[in-house]
């Protein structure tokens, strides 16, 4: 062998004899002498205090996802015992993380460029304690403030049995985790099963789950299983799907069902103003991440039951600033009007306790008594379009097609417009709730066109071969925060006018109190007869409906009726004067009064008092104010003769005062049998 052979082959030995002696004395070393240089460049690249209270070893592992020479240099994987991990100073506890055993691989080729790169850190019994303050800060962002030129990098968490708190001052959260590894299962990604227990936003937390064993904080198009049930206050929520990027909460995307005793209980989980209403439960697809000012979020294609309606659409949330904003659409095919009471808190006792409704209904009052929560309406903007395509009640009230297009914005709700089908026509309204000012301002404006009275009273036995048709206007303002307060302070005007049709005998015989022949029509059957026009005129001051014109005219009788419902005080307080047009065998012929609270009103005959004589004169006197405002209702096609038209026409033509023919017939009539 040649002499230059021989120093290589020596070279070569001696070299191997070096890399021995490393590896033995790297096998041999006792690395405990090592942890506080490890605890030294952890605090600077982290900011927080890192100590190893136990014993420190070393093993070797091959690299995981390393290319070209990088491949072939080995990782350094070191397990400890008893390690903490600090929190900043403004935290409560000491430490962030505790842990009995630890073990985390290094790449060793970043140390050269004085970063930390752990690609897997495992803790064994671990402690962790996450704290977000109300200013933002949280302990969970490392750093070193600019004080060092290391820098830490974790892209692995496996955890195994411990406890992890979390106290958030934005979220307003207080909750505790108990975590266990799972033995193997079908499902061998979800590996650690955790429950969950604390308070969120005041209400109770509690519930329990599987997850992933490894959690990723780097790559960010790994997914993290989630399943998990949990019940927060009096609501429920089951969901499952994926987390990618689970350091930023990049994207979610879960198969989500919610279920509560009222849409309005999600409003301190998810900050989304809802309205009340009947329990429901809705399942369908979530996604979307967090991200600034709550995140960008759908809720596709759910479905679900609201009382004994059902529910369908998809809703997007978009977080912003100065608020964040709802769009979407929600549609039911089948709708109990029931179901709706809540929205204005006209819903049972029992309902109203089970979705937590402050104060209670007054037992002597009908209007709604529950208090808007405006304090929520400028929390964000919404624009969601509901329709109802098939709606139904007890009384079986014919309403289909409810079409409303829901508006919020800094603070303003409408329902603009508000539209559906009713006893075979149409109404269509504008309503504005103003929840800037207080107490809330309210406006609405109301049409309903070609109501069908045999429709609009199905259960009414003698409307049942009526033909008549309704025309309505109302026009109100208003100001309260409930529906009875809004009601009780309106102002405003309400028409409406029957033009043509039929209408029971019975009930204008009733009406007259004429009691032969309401004894011969119950023997022999009720008959129809023609209604030649009904109008009616209320001017509302202050909640007191005033009537200006309240007349009804058949081929038998002219109906008069005059006084006031008083809607702050929930009273009744209206004279009918009926006057027939034919000879009748007995009649009372007397006024009859209906008076008392809406709960409980009170029906009878004034006998002190004759009925009115002049009739048609009367009704058409009581008319003549009024007639030209009311002539607009009459809608009636080409070709058609309008009666209520021609009534109308001729109170303008020959206007008589309603008090003066009052008085006259009263001073001149006489109480018993009488003819026209």
């Amino acid at each position: 062998m040649s002499r230059a052979g021989k120093i290589a082959l020596y070279s070569a030995g001696g070299l191997i004899v070096v890399l021995a002696l490393c590896v033995a004395a790297l096998l041999n070393f006792d690395w405990n002498r090592t942890k506080p240089w490890i605890s030294s460049r952890v605090a600077e690249a982290t900011g927080r205090a890192f100590n190893i209270g136990g014993n420190l070893s070393l093993t070797w592992q091959a690299p995981q996802g390393e290319q070209g020479w990088r491949a072939w240099v080995p990782w350094p994987r070191l397990a400890a015992r008893d390690v903490s991990f600090g929190n900043p100073d403004w935290a409560d506890k000491p430490f962030m993380a505790k842990a009995r055993d630890v073990s985390f691989s290094i790449r060793p080729l970043p140390l050269l460029s004085k970063k930390i790169v752990i690609p897997s850190l495992a803790l064994s019994a671990p402690e962790l304690s996450l704290e977000r303050l109300q200013d933002g800060r949280n302990n969970w962002t490392f750093g070193s403030g600019g004080k060092s030129e290391w820098q830490f990098e974790l892209q692995r968490l496996i955890l195994a049995k411990g406890e992890i708190q979390l106290k958030d001052a934005v979220k307003h959260a207080n909750l505790k985790a108990e975590i266990d590894t799972l033995g193997n299962g079908k499902e061998e990604n979800l590996r650690l099963g955790w429950r969950v227990a604390g308070t969120y936003n005041g209400e109770q937390v509690s519930g329990q789950g599987r997850a992933g064993g490894i959690l990723s904080l780097q790559q960010k198009n790994t997914e993290y299983p989630i399943d998990a049930s949990v019940r927060v206050g009096k609501t429920s929520i089951d969901a499952k799907g994926s987390l990618t990027d689970p350091r930023r909460l990049a994207a979610l995307d879960l198969q989500l069902k919610i279920a509560s005793v009222s849409m309005a209980q999600l409003y301190p989980l998810i900050g989304v103003v809802l309205p009340e209403t009947r329990p429901f439960v809705t399942e369908g697809r979530l996604h979307g991440s967090p991200g600034q000012h709550g995140g960008n979020w759908t809720y596709e294609k759910f479905s679900g039951k609201m009382g004994a309606s059902d529910l369908a659409g998809t809703l997007h949330y978009r977080g912003g600033e100065p608020r964040s904003s709802l769009e979407g659409t929600v549609a039911s095919d089948f709708l109990n009007f029931n179901d709706l009471s809540p929205l204005i808190g006209a819903d049972s006792e029992d309902s109203r306790a089970r979705r937590g409704a402050k104060g209670e209904q007054p037992p002597d009052k009908v209007l709604p008594v529950e208090n808007f929560r405006t304090e929520r309406w400028n929390s964000i903007d919404a624009d969601v379009q509901f329709t109802g395509r098939r709606i139904v009640r007890k009384e079986e009230l014919p309403i289909d097609n409810l079409v409303t297009r829901v508006h919020l914005r800094d603070g303003v709700i409408s329902l603009a417009p508000l539209k559906f089908g009713i006893a075979g026509g149409n109404l269509v309204s504008n309503i504005t709730l103003n929840g800037k000012t207080t107490p809330v301002k309210a406006e609405m404006k109301l049409s309903a066109r070609h109501m069908k009275l045999k429709q609009l009273f199905p259960t009414l036995e003698g409307m049942q071969a009526s033909l008549g048709e309704i025309n309505s206007d109302a026009a109100l303002t208003a100001s309260g925060n409930s529906v009875a307060e809004l009601l009780g302070s309106s102002n405003g005007e309400i028409k409406a006018v029957i033009n043509q049709g039929t209408i029971s005998k019975l009930l204008l015989e009733k009406m007259g109190l004429n009691i032969s022949s309401i004894i011969v029509t119950q023997m022999f059957g009720d008959k129809q007869i023609q209604l030649n026009c009904a109008a009616t005129d209320f001017i509302i001051d202050k909640g007191v409906m005033q009537t200006r014109a309240f007349v009804v005219d058949t081929a038998d009788a002219t109906i008069h009726v005059d006084g006031k419902i008083n809607l702050a005080k929930e009273l009744l307080d209206l004279t009918i004067y009926p006057d027939t047009k034919g000879l009748r065998m007995i009649s009372l012929r007397s006024p009859l009064y209906v008076s008392g609270p809406f709960k409980k009103p009170k029906v009878g005959v004034d006998k002190g008092v004759v009925a009115l004589k002049a009739g048609s004169a009367l009704a058409l006197g009581a008319l003549a104010p009024v007639a030209a405002a009311l002539i607009p209702l009459v809608n009636v096609g080409p070709g058609e003769k309008s009666e209520c038209g021609t009534l109308l026409a001729q109170a303008t033509e020959k206007p008589v005062a309603p008090t003066a023919a009052r008085k006259a017939a009263n001073t001149s009539g006489t109480s018993g049998t009488s003819g026209k």
